[in-house]
């Protein structure tokens, strides 16, 4: 793999350095959505007719005006709140992790039913003539009616289920954390069809769909396309290294894929990219508004670019974000992990008000690439000048970014190098194979190559 430096000068005009892989992979079971304490963090939020609806890690589910962003009401559960709110009519329907998918009166927060499940729920329920489709950290997916909240049928995956449902006509497509994606009969819950991909399946919302494609994303680093008939690949796009937890936006006939790594995707539907823009750490989905997309990031900004990837504003959200947001009056709306909804001015990024939840604290979460092992196999090489020297060949090695000391591949006997000759030199680089990492890459007085790696 090549990081494009070339050749290096100020003592390493000699060597041009070429690491020849990186493998990244994840190694443990992914608990960063299960493992979440309690506090005022915000996942999702939904907005319907002036009023934003969404739940928290302090256990309640808030409906706030958007005009003036004070609180309407608040519904308490038994768990905390990730998944985002779905709304029919006059009712909104949210899951919980204590186990229960819920039913209120949206104008006045009254429960109307509950659905137990016998497990959490992380991503809200999807709704689609009459009937609620919600996934479970069991493996189950399954079907309510949306008026009575009675089950009306239940498929069983083979791991828990990380994603929302998607409902398009007869059918309801959805991922699993057993790394396939279902495709299943809307009316009586049988499978059609599977698709394996080499990871997890974690989709948040629902996929988009064009004609016969489908559009998903897998922690196996690929956007899928799909022929949603038939479950057959169409073509396959390679994203970054660890992972994707949301599915493509589609807009104006091009697909937004936004990565754990931190980076936004433009791809054409032939499945090529168009360009891409980098930030510090994993994005959200954007939302499209005319000729410009907004979206948080794990980073702490939360950024408007236009349609070729240019920034426009940045607005420091003071910690992660993993919200879609919203659209309404000329004002950007979205939570956030510090407890706050932001509405800005999607002109300006200027902040227009802020809505806290009850508790002020951000929730604890896993950090981001904690199930994953990044390992790099690498070499050395010599030009003609530095050639002329007797090397010793050491085996090649492999070594994870924990050892923070790496051996070159070659030890010089040079009889035209002393060990004097050479200072240490350094030459830094970043978003190496971690946004949060920061790599320095230096001889040592032993002719050594040495990486080091440190977190920022």
């Amino acid at each position: 793999m090549d990081f494009g430096f070339g050749t290096f000068e100020s003592g390493f005009s000699d060597f041009d350095v070429d690491i020849e892989e990186v493998k990244v992979k994840r190694v443990k079971r992914f608990e960063r959505l299960w493992e979440i304490g309690t506090g005022g963090s915000i996942c999702y939020t939904k907005i319907h007719e002036g009023v934003a609806y969404f739940g928290a890690a302090d256990k309640y589910f808030y409906a706030v005006d958007l005009e003036t962003g004070k609180e309407k009401w608040r519904f308490v559960t038994g768990g905390i709140i990730m998944g985002r709110a779905e709304i029919v009519g006059d009712r909104v329907f949210f899951s919980c992790f204590d186990q229960n998918c819920y039913a209120l009166d949206r104008k006045t927060g009254k429960e109307i039913w509950r659905f137990r499940a016998n497990a959490e729920m992380f991503d809200g329920p999807i709704y689609g003539n009459g009937i609620l489709v919600v996934g479970t950290k069991e493996g189950y997916v399954h079907a309510i009616n949306a008026k009575t909240g009675k089950e009306v049928w239940t498929f069983k995956t083979g791991d828990d289920i990380l994603s929302a449902a998607t409902i398009y006509k007869d059918r309801v497509f959805i991922g699993s954390a057993d790394s396939n994606f279902y495709c299943l009969d809307f009316s009586t819950g049988k499978e059609i069809w599977r698709f394996r991909t080499g990871d997890l399946i974690h989709n948040d919302t629902p996929c988009p769909i064009l004609g016969n494609m489908i559009f998903f994303g897998s922690f196996d680093c690929n956007t899928y396309c799909l022929d949603h008939r038939t479950g057959k690949e169409i073509w396959r796009f390679r994203t970054g290294k660890y992972g994707i937890s949301e599915p493509p936006l589609l807009y104006k006939g091009v697909l937004y894929q936004g990565t754990r790594d931190g980076i936004l995707f433009a791809i054409s539907l032939e499945g090529k990219e168009i360009w891409r823009f980098r930030t510090g750490s994993l994005i959200t989905q954007p939302l499209p508004v005319g000729d410009k997309l907004y979206f948080g990031s794990e980073d702490g900004y939360f950024r408007c670019i236009d349609l070729d990837g240019k920034e426009i504003w940045r607005f420091s959200i003071e910690g992660q974000m993993w919200d879609i947001a919203s659209h309404y009056k000329g004002k950007i709306l979205f939570g956030t992990w510090a407890c706050h909804v932001y509405a800005l001015d999607a002109l300006t990024g200027k902040e227009i008000w802020r809505f806290t939840t009850s508790n002020n604290t951000p929730s604890s979460v896993m950090p981001p690439y904690s199930s994953f092992k990044a390992e790099i196999k690498k070499s050395t090489h010599m030009d003609e000048s530095v050639k002329e020297g007797k090397y010793n060949k050491k085996k090649e090695e492999t070594v994870s970014l924990s050892d923070y000391h790496v051996e070159s591949e070659y030890s010089s006997e040079s009889e035209y190098k002393q060990k004097s000759d050479y200072d240490v030199n350094f030459v830094i680089f970043e978003d190496l194979f971690n946004p949060m990492l920061t790599a320095s890459l230096f001889l040592n007085n032993s002719s050594n190559l040495v990486l080091w790696i440190a977190n920022e």
